[in-house]
């Protein structure tokens, strides 16, 4: 019998982390001659479900209609913090009783950490969402690794380390010969493994390489809470601050504090937009040190408030009023 691996679906899923999973088992059929695998597919309620990029996927049943699979994938994308549904932690929750093995992709591991199935495994999260979930679940084992498997749990960073998960799991099951082929199908050209980094790096990223600007901007990525002053990332280079203002405006056209503001206020985008934190929160983990100073800087860069992102209305006597339209910058163009 084909090993079942039953897909759940959920509200404005990702898309390409849902197929590239689907497509590594097809393409593994198909070469080995036999049915491998097989992915029949759920919803909530059993109706079709529209994904994140507006495409809408017909499936087989509800949740009950899985309860039998003795493997499941919750697949999850945008705005998945906000899905409260207590029929899917009851289910969650039943199926672990059965031993079924239970797997997140993309951002769907917050459904598990809701339903507390994620208490004593190590898990991972699509990059971007990873700050705003280590806030939300400071106690979990959480790493950046493209995918994890451990015991009964397996979690995902979705996009195309979907299909790097199920190479590893075909290559684990049915060698590492048949994996290889189902890769250069794709032109993959190299089977990644979970200690893969999630994003590209920086060199790729930013379209520079100079040794000395990038250990900069690795130091300020890795201290957004307690953002490190300029004589000391300049000195840690080896760098005077002459030469590292000279560098910054060379190779990124911008002061070193502009890039600085913009990593922290892009982070902070991020926590308002993935967690319930406060606003003043918010700005205390991104490094500012009161919520009117962040809420101009961020007004500024964003050209609405931290208030208005989240869709409320602003404090009366509280945040600014959102800048008009004509004021609104070009993110690309936001230079000190």
């Amino acid at each position: 019998m084909p090993q079942a691996i039953g897909f759940v679906l959920l509200p404005r899923y990702s898309m390409i982390a849902f197929v590239s999973a689907v497509e590594a088992m097809r393409q593994a059929n198909r070469l080995a001659g036999k049915q491998l695998y097989s992915w029949p597919l759920f919803s909530l309620d059993g109706q079709p479900v529209t994904a994140s990029n507006g495409i809408e996927i017909s499936v087989s049943g509800d949740l009950e209609s899985a309860a039998r699979l003795g493997t499941v994938a919750l697949v999850a994308g945008i705005d998945v913090q906000k899905l409260d549904d207590r029929r899917l932690t009851a289910w969650l929750r039943r199926m672990d009783r059965q031993g079924a093995d239970i797997g997140a992709i993309c951002t769907a591991p917050y459904l598990l950490a809701k339903a507390g199935m994620l208490d004593g495994y190590n898990c991972t999260i699509h990059w971007e969402n990873l700050a705003g979930f280590l806030e939300e679940y400071p106690d979990l084992e959480v790493t950046n690794e493209l995918f994890e498997i451990d015991r009964n749990r397996f979690t995902c960073a979705g996009g195309t380390a979907s299909l790097d998960l199920m190479l590893n799991v075909i290559a684990g099951q049915h060698g590492h010969e048949l994996a290889a082929q189902v890769a250069d199908q794709f032109m993959h050209e190299r089977i990644r493994d979970q200690h893969d980094h999630q994003r590209m790096s920086l060199p790729a990223r930013l379209g520079v390489r100079h040794p000395k600007l990038l250990s900069v901007i690795d130091k300020m990525e890795k201290a957004l809470e307690e953002p490190l002053p300029r004589s000391r990332l300049a000195r840690e280079a080896g760098l005077s601050t002459r030469q590292l203002e000279r560098l910054f405006r060379k190779y990124l056209h911008r002061s070193p504090a502009r890039y600085y503001l913009e990593l922290r206020l892009n982070r902070a985008r991020l926590l308002l937009l993935q967690t319930n934190m406060s606003v003043i929160d918010v700005a205390l983990a991104c490094g500012f040190v009161s919520a009117s100073h962040f809420s101009k800087c961020y007004r500024d860069f964003f050209g609405r408030t931290p208030r208005k992102e989240r869709g409320l209305p602003n404090a009366p006597g509280g945040e600014e009023e959102e800048a008009p339209p004509e004021a609104v910058p070009l993110h690309a163009g936001v230079m000190s």
